[in-house]
């Protein structure tokens, strides 16, 4: 007979951190890389991971150090290892379990908005908006939300259950079908970031009218104040964007729920053409992606693309042998 689950008491603490993320400069990076480098033998194995300056394995903790200059620590010891040796010998400053110090924001009743599917050929552009208070943020962040880039699809799919299930929170999201979606391509002059602001308004306004919030954060996807028109009605509310804006918790917890929205969709659409590609669809838009993308319009024709990729990509026209059209003008912005 199976051993029932016990609840979790106050006694076990808070979740331990099992993966963090910073941006070092590169001397930061070298003195981690060097000091790591220099330890007694078999404290630290050199391994291989693509674009990385540094990788070791340790006990417990493993540490990659990018070329863009991030450093990721991963492992049951990761606390350890942030504490003891990034924060006290690399950058001199305490910021692992300080977020309410540094991130007060954080901790505020506000909307977060992100988008997913936006660089794939194949699948839906997904929208979603969250609204969330200070006791959701603090259980999320327990939980290990963090920006859906960051984590594997199971990971997200499991994150995006323990967010929907959040007493009080409120999600919106917006999407359609690739049919559909190449059709609103069109509609909205062939310029997708007014489409992606035109989403990102819907959501934004659904998830207002059910919690009013006096801020909100949007992930920037353009110099141009587009999804501001949307929300202008609003005399309370101010919508603030800025990139890498997935730091903020709730804006995670949208990037999360419009990742699995969008994977889930995937799968639907993989499972449709398991008979033909034999294989999941690519996500991205790479030359296997141009691949696959070919094998549909030779087994069911060029215009069947239509109902699995976004036709305006330059991989869709290779798949179709037609010449990629100039970028707009608007495509800078």
């Amino acid at each position: 007979m199976p051993k029932k689950k016990t609840s979790k008491t106050e006694d076990e603490g808070p979740k331990v951190k099992k993966i963090y993320t910073i941006k070092l400069t590169q001397e930061q990076l070298e003195h981690l890389g060097e000091q790591l480098d220099s330890a007694p033998a078999g404290k630290w194995a050199h391994y291989d991971v693509a674009y990385s300056q540094f990788a070791f394995k340790g006990d417990g903790v493993n540490v990659v150090g990018y070329q863009s200059g991030k450093l990721v620590v991963q492992g049951k010891k990761t606390e350890d290892f942030v504490r003891d040796v990034l924060e006290a010998e690399i950058t001199g400053e305490a910021r692992l379990g300080y977020d309410d110090v540094h991130n007060p924001e954080w901790f505020t009743l506000h909307a977060g908005c992100d988008e997913s599917g936006k660089g794939d050929l194949f699948g839906p552009l997904v929208v979603a908006c969250v609204v969330a208070d200070e006791g959701m943020v603090r259980d999320w962040i327990e939980a290990g939300v963090c920006d859906s880039k960051k984590i594997t699809d199971n990971t997200i799919l499991k994150l995006d259950k323990v967010i929907r299930q959040t007493k009080g929170v409120v999600i919106a999201t917006a999407f359609a079908r690739m049919t559909k979606y190449n059709h609103l391509y069109k509609k909205f002059g062939s310029n997708l970031n007014k489409l992606l602001a035109w989403y990102h308004g819907r959501g934004l306004n659904e998830a207002l009218d059910k919690r009013p919030a006096p801020w909100g954060l949007l992930d920037q996807f353009t110099k141009l104040p587009l999804v501001d028109a949307y929300v202008a009605d609003r005399k309370d509310f101010k919508l603030v964007s800025r990139t890498k804006a997935e730091s903020d918790p709730v804006v995670a917890a949208a990037s999360i729920i419009a990742r699995a929205m969008y994977v889930r969709e995937m799968k639907r659409l993989s499972d449709e053409l398991q008979p033909i590609l034999g294989e999941p669809l690519m996500k991205g838009a790479s030359a296997k992606v141009l691949e696959q993308a070919k094998k549909i319009v030779a087994v069911k024709g060029a215009g069947e693309l239509a109902g699995y990729a976004k036709m305006h990509f330059k991989t869709a026209y290779e798949a179709q042998g037609l010449e990629p059209p100039k970028k707009p003008a608007w495509s800078k912005f």
